[in-house]
């Protein structure tokens, strides 16, 4: 196939009427917007409220919500010049960009969720080693750490994929995905074993991780009522900023790799999905159910909190 830097890619899943692209537009546009909005207003407050969220656990909510603006960042405005633009492709520069951006916040999203279940563990396990053990510094080191880390993953991964020969030009979703170009490698290729061992591996170790963590913290949280209402308050929406993760990434996997040309609508419905939801319910999860955080949103909007009866 001719030079890659001349190569550009056909999108699939944009071949609606030109009313019916206008409607997603509109859709999309929103959606973008308000995943913008919410995580803004949460790392604002977070940064401007200097006395009583200016810990750990915020910083690294904060890291949460600014790796999300980049995953949605990397699908909704390549998506919304398609869905007014009469010709759906992408260059080779432009696929290679947004799967480095993509893939570093999947990458950044699962090892912050693992560093945030580290940190619950020692806030809960260990509370009066929490301000020895979670100090500025050791917080710096962990987000440059995971930052360096889930950057150096897709860089790793973004060139055993480039290697490949090409030979041919559409893709089946929305967006670029290294298993899309896999797909079209001549001949048919599939990562490095030594690589997809070790990713997984590395994977694997920080689930390990997560999973133990929680089963101290569950442990600990049993024998006394305020551990209790901590995990009820910090614990919980962790928890459920994983699964939504782990299960948009789950159904991201499973129809890339087994869906058919019969589940081809419901495939490019679904195949976003890790870059629209975790990113826009985060800030809401965390915000609804931490009252910290929920009270100074509260507060700096004028909008007073329903008092309990």
């Amino acid at each position: 196939m001719e030079n890659s830097s001349q190569l550009v890619f056909v999108l699939g899943g944009l071949n609606q009427s030109v009313l019916t692209r206008q409607v997603w537009f509109g859709l999309a546009l929103t959606a973008y917007l308000f995943t913008l909005l919410v995580n803004l207003t949460l790392i604002g407050t977070v940064l401007l409220e200097k006395t009583r969220l200016h810990q750990p656990m915020y910083f690294f909510l904060c890291n949460l919500c600014m790796n999300g603006i980049c995953g949605a960042s990397s699908f909704y405005p390549k998506l919304l010049h398609d869905l007014l633009a009469d010709a759906h492709v992408v260059s080779y520069a432009g696929c290679v960009a947004q799967m480095f951006v993509s893939y570093s916040y999947i990458f950044c999203e699962f090892t912050s969720l693992t560093v945030m279940a580290y940190d619950r563990y020692v806030a809960i396990c260990w509370p009066l080693r929490y301000r020895e053990l979670m100090t500025p510094r050791r917080v710096a080191l962990l987000l440059l750490l995971t930052w360096t880390f889930s950057l150096l993953e897709t860089a790793v991964g973004l060139v055993l994929v480039l290697r490949l020969p090409l030979c041919g030009r559409r893709l089946s979703k929305m967006f670029c995905t290294d298993w899309e170009l896999v797909k079209l490698a001549c001949p048919p290729a599939s990562y490095d074993d030594a690589y997809g061992s070790l990713i997984t591996a590395l994977h694997l170790s920080q689930a390990a991780l997560i999973v133990v963590s929680y089963a101290r913290l569950i442990r600990t949280a049993a024998r006394s009522r305020s551990d209790r209402r901590k995990f009820l308050q910090t614990c919980v929406p962790h928890l459920a900023a994983l699964l939504v993760f782990t299960g948009s990434l789950l159904f991201d996997g499973a129809f890339s790799r087994y869906g058919g040309t019969t589940v081809e609508a419901l495939q490019n419905a679904l195949a976003a999905e890790f870059l629209v939801l975790p990113p826009a319910l985060n800030p809401i999860i965390y915000g609804l159910n931490l009252k910290e955080v929920r009270s100074r949103i509260h507060s700096r909007f004028g909008i007073r909190p329903k008092l309990s009866v």
